[in-house]
């Protein structure tokens, strides 16, 4: 397959990739403790630092801590499992296909699953609640392969893939404004796939989604030397003894569920799985071990930031955290496609 950009290519030498990346990640793992504890004193009621701190130490008596045990918690818990989940998902897509524009949000995969996963809820609203993500795999992995069959053309090059990517996603868009008008007594409990919002999240959300996150995440890092061999070619990839097309499609399909099971539990964020993984290679560089622990980090910023602006820029009205990440994506996602344009 032939593709204009490599993403698996080691990234340039400089003043951030030089520095240690485990120490790059071990701060921004820092930061993102901080702004988790941060995250649960804002909200509709301003809640104390100090009943944060009594509530993870396990005192709930007062009625701030059980505030942030009911419901800052489980959110800022949210953030973490969906934001490691949808930037190693791009990272995966991106070093899987060779190209920049790659992102769960850009290819399909989210409209795709918010669909199936929509389908599910509106069709069979008795259906257990285990049963969302694999359906909402199922909508991502068809909305994946469309996008991929529709662009490729002995190769798939990056501008190619993101045109194709966003009709795909339109089209799913409309499937789920359809679904919306021919269900109006349900439009509430579907309005989630639109608004990517984590508004009402409880700890059954994040009990649903953390076993998936929780193998899959590892699955894909220790295969982290495998994407790397890709980002090589895949001539010399088959040189060198890596079947190619088979690690291809096992680490997309992982890729792919990682995203679906986000939706499932969160909505149509859109542009963490693409914004993450590039700031990751500009702190730690292009090995994709390093790079992928970074962007899952940064993901978690990235939803922790976009959660809590949402939440404390207009109280008590909340702004729904995928329109946050749109807001800071999208620019981002133009100034990608002019950049690979010249």
């Amino acid at each position: 397959m032939t593709v204009n950009v490599a993403i698996g290519q080691p990234a340039r030498p400089s003043s951030a990739t030089s520095r240690k990346p485990w120490t790059v990640i071990g701060g921004l793992l820092a930061a993102a403790l901080v702004a988790s504890v941060v995250s649960m004193t804002i909200g509709a009621t301003r809640v104390p630092f100090s009943d944060v701190i009594t509530a993870l130490s396990g005192d709930t008596s007062s009625e701030g801590a059980q505030v942030v045990i009911d419901f800052q918690l489980p959110r800022v818990l949210l953030c973490w499992v969906v934001g490691v989940g949808l930037a190693v998902s791009g990272g995966v897509m991106q070093g899987v296909v060779r190209n920049p524009l790659a992102a769960p949000d850009i290819i399909g995969v989210t409209k795709g699953a918010g669909f199936a996963g929509m389908l599910l809820v509106l069709l069979a609203p008795t259906a257990s609640a285990a049963l969302v993500p694999p359906v909402a795999f199922a909508g991502g992995l068809a909305g994946a392969g469309l996008v991929y069959v529709l662009a490729y053309r002995r190769g798939v090059s990056p501008v190619r893939l993101a045109l194709v990517g966003i009709a795909v996603s339109a089209t799913f868009e409309a499937l789920i404004r359809y679904l919306l008008v021919k269900y109006p007594l349900d439009v509430n409990a579907s309005l989630i796939w639109l608004t990517g919002s984590l508004f009402g999240r409880s700890m059954d959300s994040v009990l649903m989604a953390l076993p998936w996150v929780a193998v899959l995440v590892p699955a894909v890092l220790v295969t982290a030397r495998r994407l790397d061999v890709l980002g090589l070619g895949d001539d010399l990839a088959t040189g060198l003894g890596e079947s190619v097309e088979r690690t291809r499609r096992n680490l997309l399909l992982l890729g792919v569920a990682l995203a679906s099971v986000c939706v499932a539990v969160s909505g149509t964020i859109g542009f963490v799985g693409l914004v993450a993984p590039h700031i990751a290679r500009r702190l730690v560089g292009g090995r994709h071990l390093v790079s992928l622990s970074a962007a899952a980090v940064i993901g978690v910023l990235l939803m922790l930031f976009a959660d809590t602006l949402g939440r404390g820029v207009a109280p008590p009205l909340e702004i729904p955290a995928g329109v946050i990440t749109a807001a800071i994506g999208g620019p981002y996602f133009l100034y990608l496609l002019v950049k690979l344009g010249k």
